[in-house]
């Protein structure tokens, strides 16, 4: 069965946009990569941006894999992690 990339980052977005902390910029599946924006609400410097592998992995825009569609709140999760650091 072929992975729904789209699907997957809908769901990324929508568990992203559950945290309090975060803020969901765009979500553009017509792009190519397709991927989701997101950024910590109270910075304008702490920011995102996730794509999906054919495999399923979240992968932000330096590398770091996230997690996978298997569990899309974790992946989120650690995302809201990573982007939680106070604004300099």
């Amino acid at each position: 069965m072929m992975l729904d990339i789209a699907l997957s980052l809908e769901r990324f977005a929508w568990y992203a946009g559950r945290h309090a902390d975060l803020s969901v910029q765009n979500v553009a599946l017509a792009s190519d990569p397709a991927y989701v924006s997101v950024r910590n609400r109270f910075s304008a410097t702490l920011a995102e941006t996730v794509t999906c592998s054919d495999e399923g992995a979240f992968i932000t825009s330096w590398g770091y894999r996230l997690g996978t569609s298997d569990d899309v709140e974790s992946a989120a999760a650690r995302l809201a992690f990573l982007l939680a650091a106070l604004p300099a």
